[in-house]
């Protein structure tokens, strides 16, 4: 079964870049004089024809993939209401993730998922390696989260311990 790429990127991650999606991957590319690459793909779990989350990269012309992450569908929510709508249970079998495996079905296996916090992932990810391109592909966009104080650090120098 077609795993519907071109469609999840553009409807579920909506992401403010332009990119071409090749099989069943997505390449960005953000200066024109670098050498370096945007790729994501879907990474597969254990079980043939599964998918738990994005597999992230950094691709290099010439030297290949200099950094990889994998953002998951269950740390990023991406499932949650689906997974609650039918009662999967965390730990249960189908629990944020999707499966490619009915050939007979229309619709994309990834249907029913949240993109939001994956999108958010990705532009933090963006950002460390093409800094500015999440900005300059996405004017419109309103500010993101607050910059927060960390809390102080205890003293312990009269001998107490934090706990």
């Amino acid at each position: 079964m077609p795993l519907h790429t071109r469609q999840f990127f553009d409807d579920v991650l909506q992401l403010p870049f332009d990119g071409t999606v090749v099989g069943d991957a997505f390449y960005a590319s953000f200066d024109t004089g670098s050498p370096l690459r945007l790729r994501i793909d879907f990474a597969a779990t254990i079980t043939h024809g599964e998918y738990g989350g994005l597999r992230l990269a950094v691709v290099h012309a010439e030297q290949g993939a200099i950094d990889t992450t994998i953002l998951s569908f269950a740390d990023h929510h991406t499932f949650a209401r689906r997974d609650a709508r039918l009662d999967i249970p965390p730990g249960g079998s189908g629990h944020s993730t999707f499966r490619d495996w009915h050939t007979q079905r229309s619709e994309p296996p990834w249907k029913g998922a949240d993109g939001a916090e994956l999108s958010r992932a990705i532009e933090h990810y963006t950002a460390v390696w093409f800094p500015g391109a999440w900005a300059a592909s996405a004017p419109g966009r309103t500010a993101g989260r607050t910059a927060r104080k960390a809390p102080a650090v205890p003293d312990t120098r009269n001998g107490s311990r934090a706990r």
